[in-house]
């Protein structure tokens, strides 16, 4: 067959649904739905190597953990496998009173049947039957008439009464999906439900559950959204059914496809942590979860240790979390854009001084200390980043609050470390090339400080007196200024011959309590103009300013010795 020069000729746009005064476009979600986890089974179902007893057990430990109140856990009929971990985890009793347990069946007598077997003892489970009723199913891979894919759904749901009327001390509850609803004809769905329901006779107060698959993602969220309001508006006995939602994200929309269909009047969402799932996955409970978190909904699922969830995932599915995804991945909250640091570090210095709890840091729509995250990963630095990433790294890990200046005279040595090693620079790098720009804990200085003593003159002014290593060598050093910085520039000129002019100072304290470190911060300008900075550190504020008057004049003697 010859290549076609446009390929998208094989293709038609999806039909609009007959919607047009829909409803959904005008609500919000107000409050979480009933959750249910496909992880072990239509998750299991889509890893290269299937789960075996032992992780299916942790991944059920971990839905439970993390809140989940409705799990299916398998596929009965698919093997000895599935059907033993089942029946095993009914009669170890480890499912707790409130968590509903699901099994997932094709519309076959014998399927059903072995369904309900690997349930027996349960205390409440759900039974999930299925069969596709869309147009290519039903000619294409079946080669049936409408009436005869109507009676599958209709035998499987006698079959289903029946078996459950044999075990009458279980509490059973009815799941039916009308599968490939989403390329289906939605009539043809409302009848084959309403036959179901016909068969089940579901009430009010023990409800059907109707699940409305887009089995294959086919179009646009908005679709879906119109397909389920549809159905919901024409369906009769509402009131005994929960509508359920599984996408799928084919089109890479999963997500969005089951929060415009909550917004249509759904009550019930299923999916897979992270998404996992057949071809692109399943709509992913931990996005769609967070996503109500940021817009003040409470979803009643705990990610408050996300990374312990990262962690059970990872090992059972042998599948990594990618390093994007959506609040899990391992840089979502990181910054290495010099604009996106400046605006995170203004809004988290923002944040700390507002007298109300709202989260508004720019950039981050959630805060990641929520999920378990430290804000030390928020900025990262590399050639790209700006001066606002050391200036919070440093502040974050050494408790240095650069002043603004300081943060713009200390970017070159920040981007020629980055340019030299060509990666990204950890907090230890920035740290070091900052003890080096400012001689900071460093050795060997051209002046270090040994000693110092401090008194007033008769006449009000300062007398510094101290010893000061020079090259190796200790001196004996005195001063008189206004103040101690005066006094120590003043010994500094007539020692040394090296003149600084103050332009700026400032301090603070590295940490709170009685022991804490002060840090001094000095601007300086020699006689031929330049501006130079210096830093000092100490446990004492005093010292630690004397400190930054040495720094300062050993910037100054390094800019005048020859490259």
């Amino acid at each position: 067959m010859p290549m076609l020069t446009d390929p998208s000729v094989k293709y038609s746009p999806f039909p609009q649904v007959p919607l047009a005064d829909r409803q959904w476009p005008s609500r919000t979600i107000t409050a979480p739905p009933r959750w249910l986890s496909t992880d072990l089974r239509d998750g299991n179902q889509a890893i290269v190597d299937p789960m075996d007893a032992h992780k299916k057990n942790r991944f059920f430990d971990l839905l439970v953990d993390v809140g989940v109140k409705e799990i299916e856990v398998g596929f009965p009929s698919a093997g000895a496998t599935e059907f033993d971990f089942i029946s095993g985890l009914v009669q170890s009793g480890r499912i707790p009173d409130d968590v509903l347990v699901q099994v997932l069946t094709q519309s076959r007598e014998d399927l059903i049947r072995t369904s309900f077997a690997s349930l027996t003892g349960a205390r409440a489970a759900i039974v999930h039957l299925y069969n596709a009723v869309s147009p290519a199913w039903r000619e294409v891979v079946f080669g049936m008439t409408k009436d005869q894919v109507r009676d599958i759904a209709v035998q499987g749901a006698k079959i289903m009464r029946d078996e459950a009327a044999k075990q009458p001390d279980t509490d059973w509850h009815f799941q039916y999906s009308p599968e490939t609803f989403s390329t289906a004809e939605l009539d043809f769905s409302l009848e084959v439900c309403e036959a179901v329901m016909g068969v089940l006779v579901p009430t009010p107060e023990h409800p059907i559950i109707l699940n409305l698959p887009a089995t294959v993602e086919a179009a646009t969220p908005n679709i879906y959204a119109d397909q389920v309001e549809y159905f919901i508006r024409n369906l009769p006995n509402r009131e005994s059914a929960v509508i359920s939602l599984h996408t799928h994200n084919d089109r890479g929309t999963g997500v969005a496809a089951a929060e415009l269909a909550l917004m249509a009047g759904a009550d019930r969402v299923e999916g897979c942590l992270f998404g996992n799932g057949e071809r692109t996955g399943n709509c992913c409970l931990v996005t769609m979860a967070l996503n109500m978190y940021t817009q003040g909904v409470d979803p009643q699922l705990d990610f408050s240790d996300i990374d312990r969830v990262i962690e059970t995932v990872e090992y059972c599915n042998e599948l990594p979390v990618h390093q994007r995804h959506p609040y899990g991945g391992e840089l979502v909250y990181t910054a290495f854009s010099g604009s996106h640091q400046d605006a995170i570090k203004k809004g988290f210095a923002a944040h700390q001084v507002q007298n109300d709890p709202h989260w508004r840091v720019p950039y981050l729509p959630i805060d990641p200390a929520d999920l378990g995250r430290s804000y030390e990963a928020v900025i990262r630095v590399n050639s790209q980043s700006g001066k606002g990433g050391f200036a919070w790294i440093l502040e974050q890990t050494q408790g240095l609050r650069l002043p603004k200046k300081m943060q713009a005279d200390f970017s070159p040595h920040v981007q020629r470390v980055a340019d030299e090693l060509s990666r990204e620079l950890t907090a230890d790098d920035i740290w070091e090339s900052f003890k080096q720009a400012y001689h900071v804990q460093t050795a060997p200085k051209h002046f270090q400080l040994v000693d110092y003593e401090e008194r007033r003159a008769t006449d009000g002014t300062r007398l510094f007196s101290g010893t000061i290593e020079v090259e190796g060598q200790e001196q004996t050093v005195s001063g008189r200024g206004n103040g101690l910085i005066s006094s120590v520039l003043a010994t500094i000129e007539d020692a040394f011959g090296l003149s600084l002019e103050v332009i700026d100072y400032t301090e603070h304290a590295l940490t709170t309590g009685r022991d804490s470190r002060a840090a001094a911060y000095l601007e300086c300008r020699t006689p031929d103009g330049q501006t130079i900075w210096g830093v000092g550190i100490d446990e004492d504020v005093a010292t630690a300013s004397v400190r930054a008057v040495l720094s300062a004049a050993n910037s100054a003697v390094m800019r005048k010795s020859p490259a």
